[in-house]
């Protein structure tokens, strides 16, 4: 049988491993190094991919912070959703942006700045320092969900109903012990979503 992962390009992440637990722990291990920002700089990661995608597509894109009263944070955006591919298997691989590094960004001493100054060190810093974190995703092609916990998939690519609407919702909560003190609150983020090619809004949830 071929092998189709032979012939996969490996563009922002490593498209042949799901997880890099050396990875995440290098996180763990200095996490002001990594997310110097706190909290907000999570966010900040997380907003930073669909930015991404609205401005490749030269389009402007939306997206909705949603502060969840128990401290989590769910971060929805109006793009076409996560790549997949099709293992040796048949079966479908999410993209491991969650467990992998984004080798656009996490060793790169040239990364670009988040609002804040910050660099950027992709979304793996979010999972690496969130109690857990549910990845959805909304594609033409089909939609599912996954959660992970410290960083680590816990549960297979959960179909869920397609929608007329294609995007990714992540939502994670942190972990008290890299983030101790109040939640998040709007007035906190508002000065930093200064992201051009998206309409961000800030909703409070249950």
């Amino acid at each position: 049988m071929t092998n189709p992962r032979a012939e996969w390009v490996n563009t922002t992440h490593d498209w042949a491993g799901a997880v890099d637990q050396d990875h995440l722990e290098q996180i763990r291990s200095d996490p002001a190094r990594y997310a110097p920002g706190g909290l907000i700089h999570l966010v900040l990661e997380v907003i930073a991919y669909p930015e991404d995608e609205a401005e490749s597509a030269s389009r402007r894109g939306t997206c909705t912070v949603t502060l969840h009263t128990d401290g989590s944070i769910a971060i929805e955006d109006n793009g076409r959703g996560t790549d997949t591919r099709v293992d040796e298997h048949g079966q479908l691989i999410k993209k491991p942006i969650m467990a992998t590094q984004d080798l656009r960004f996490f060793a790169n001493p040239e990364s670009p700045l988040l609002p804040g100054t910050n660099p950027r060190r992709g979304m793996s810093v979010v999972a690496a320092l969130s109690d857990w974190l549910v990845h959805t995703n909304r594609r033409l092609n089909g939609s599912w969900t996954q959660r992970y916990e410290l960083g680590l998939p816990v549960t297979d690519l959960d179909p869920i109903p397609t929608t007329p609407t294609t995007g990714t919702t992540v939502h994670f909560h942190p972990n008290a012990a890299y983030f101790p003190g109040k939640n998040l609150t709007a007035d906190d983020l508002h000065p930093f979503l200064t992201f051009p090619h998206l309409d961000i809004r800030i909703i409070t949830g249950s």
